[in-house]
């Protein structure tokens, strides 16, 4: 019998299958506002267990792309909460995914008085899309303060709450894609000094603080990271000793029991291939549920799920273009193909409109 389609456990939270939709940034909240047309896009896709959102920022400060959502402020928590009853209507659980994108940035992406900060006043290599302007070089980042990492994580853990209040099940921390929870992470992104450079311990702490922060503020079983080691994404190359500093960090975190651990491997998407020796260290160092993703179709899904390698897989690209990914997967019918000119776009095209083989979805 396959188990991809079976109910499945997250803590306290029973899911009505083992596919997951993976966080997938699709730019369609101007004014940074949850809305209607989301609303729509992700309740068509609600045959997923679990739904984990687009990168959602905690602050003026973390929104690095254009038209990206905010949890910050009341209306953001009403445009949500429209959202999440549309979602668990269809029967999903929905965590939202806290993104603060750090350096990955531009003044003209954000609103008055909001700065591009980071770890270290190190600018990425590359371009940043903004609206207003087009292609814009990225900024050269203001090195976070003292002050400066205690509000940050002050304010996961407001954006934890809030999250809450409108109506989600939990809360994902991006602590992948090279957005600011990487930048600490990584050697090349973060030249500190202080208790927050220079060795393991340090280059994590910000990262644990965070955890302990949205663990605190809305419960641990509520709280699941996103990592990718091996990433290079928004300028993250690889360092000697990554995969010993991804083995410790998975101990590190498990010690937290925060609820998942979601590892992605973007080898599937030109990235270098995440090593099994990652995967099991996660596996075995970790107690929680993990989740992986990249790359996936029914049948590797099944697999990785049968030989226990991991409690749920996510499926992010199929899911963009297949609202009905699950009833897809179930009867073997065709995909859809992602048309990735409308991936960022305004609107509902490539958004709302891709086909569905039952049109009561």
């Amino acid at each position: 019998m396959s188990i991809l389609f079976t109910p499945a456990k997250l803590g306290p939270f029973t899911l009505q299958n083992h596919m997951v939709m993976a966080p997938m940034t699709r730019s369609r909240a101007p004014g940074n506002i949850p809305n209607l047309l989301m609303a729509e896009y992700y309740a068509q896709r609600a045959t997923a267990g679990l739904i984990i959102t687009e990168g959602t920022s905690s602050s003026p400060n973390g929104l690095g792309y254009p038209r990206i959502p905010g949890i910050f402020s009341q209306g953001h928590i009403e445009g949500w909460k429209t959202i999440t009853d549309a979602v668990h209507e269809k029967g999903a659980k929905m965590f939202l995914q806290l993104m603060h994108c750090g350096r990955i940035s531009h003044p003209q992406n954000m609103p008055s008085g909001a700065r591009v900060v980071a770890p270290s006043a190190v600018a990425a290599a590359g371009t940043m899309y903004t609206d207003a302007a087009g292609l814009q070089p990225f900024p050269v980042p203001e090195a976070m303060s003292g002050e400066d990492i205690l509000s940050t994580v002050a304010e996961y853990a407001d954006a934890a709450r809030n999250a809450v209040a409108a109506g989600f099940d939990g809360i994902e921390l991006h602590g992948a894609n090279g957005y600011l929870i990487e930048q600490f992470i990584r050697p090349n992104s973060n030249l500190r000094t202080d208790r927050y450079g220079g060795d393991i311990e340090n280059r994590a702490r910000f990262l644990l603080e965070v955890v302990d922060a949205a663990i605190g503020a809305i419960g641990r079983e509520r709280v699941g990271i996103r990592l990718s080691p091996f990433g290079v994404f928004n300028d993250m190359p690889l360092y000697e000793g990554i995969e010993d500093y991804y083995s410790w960090l998975a101990r590190q975190l498990d010690a937290s029991g925060l609820a998942y651990i979601h590892l992605v491997d973007h080898s599937s998407m030109g990235a270098p291939v995440v090593p099994d020796s990652i995967k099991a260290a996660y596996r075995t160092g970790f107690r929680g549920t993990l989740m992986l993703s990249g790359g996936y179709d029914a049948e590797r899904a099944e697999s990785d799920l049968a030989s226990g390698r991991c409690d749920l897989v996510a499926f992010g690209r199929p899911f963009l273009a297949n609202p009905d990914l699950v009833e897809r997967l179930k009867s073997g019918a065709a995909l859809n193909q992602p048309d990735m000119d409308t991936f960022y776009t305004p609107g509902p095209e490539g958004y709302t409109d891709y086909p569905v083989l039952n049109s009561s979805l």
